[in-house]
């Protein structure tokens, strides 16, 4: 390479090595805040996790002592005083105030269940169980009709909930006094694949208490003869 070349060579890069620094005096603060940005953002979330965290366990921790009441009202009135992080934890209270009020006022339990399971922004699984429920206290004030109109939509879907209400359906087959329907939804039952054992126990004690023999599973033999 010739002195000239190598001279060239040389100045070429001094200026590129001016621009450079040009560049960076002008825009390296946006390099500084976008790595300013990112740090921020990481700490921001771990922040909002911790305070997530914090008040699910003070959450937590507030149904644990309303639980530990002398009472079923003292209870009740204690869950009623929480407050709830969220339209699921707002759920979650209703639902264990209403088991301690059914006691003593099934039918506002029931009422206040049915709140639930029509309340927006309520997670799915939190309304079917508000539903479940409500339809099967005794003493509700809810009519054959009211709650079939509740199950119903229960019983169209998948997994244990139907299968549950399901169960209830039957019972209310037999309260307005339509034996065979009941009988038929209680040995699907027994069939079902999805029940589970203590299900399948109780569909084949309803029907031996109805007089009738339960259907064998394939390859199984029935827990509880006929009569028995």
């Amino acid at each position: 390479m010739s002195e000239s070349d190598s001279f060239i060579e040389e100045v070429t890069e001094e200026v590129r090595r001016d621009r450079l620094y040009a560049l960076m005096r002008r825009y390296g603060w946006i390099a500084v805040l976008a790595i300013l940005l990112l740090v921020g953002g990481a700490a921001w979330n771990e922040w909002r996790k911790a305070q997530a965290e914090a008040r699910a366990e003070a959450f937590g921790d507030a149904i644990l002592v309303a639980l530990a009441g002398p009472d079923a009202a003292a209870r009740a009135a204690a869950l009623d005083a929480i407050e709830a992080p969220g339209p699921g934890g707002a759920a979650v209270v209703d639902l264990l105030a209403a088991a301690e009020q059914a006691a003593t006022d099934p039918a506002a339990a029931a009422a206040r269940l049915l709140e639930v399971a029509d309340r927006a922004g309520v997670p799915q699984v939190y309304r079917q169980i508000a539903t479940l429920k409500a339809v099967a206290l005794p003493d509700s004030g809810l009519s054959v009709e009211e709650r079939r109109a509740r199950l119903e939509p229960l019983a169209s879907g998948a997994g244990l909930l139907r299968l549950l209400a399901e169960e209830q359906l039957a019972l209310l087959d037999l309260e307005a006094g339509a034996r065979a329907a009941a009988l038929d939804r209680l040995a699907a039952l027994a069939l079902d694949a999805e029940a589970t054992a203590a299900l399948r126990r109780r569909v084949t004690q309803a029907i031996v208490a109805l007089g009738e023999t339960p259907p064998a599973m394939p390859g199984t033999q029935n827990d509880l003869p006929a009569g028995q």
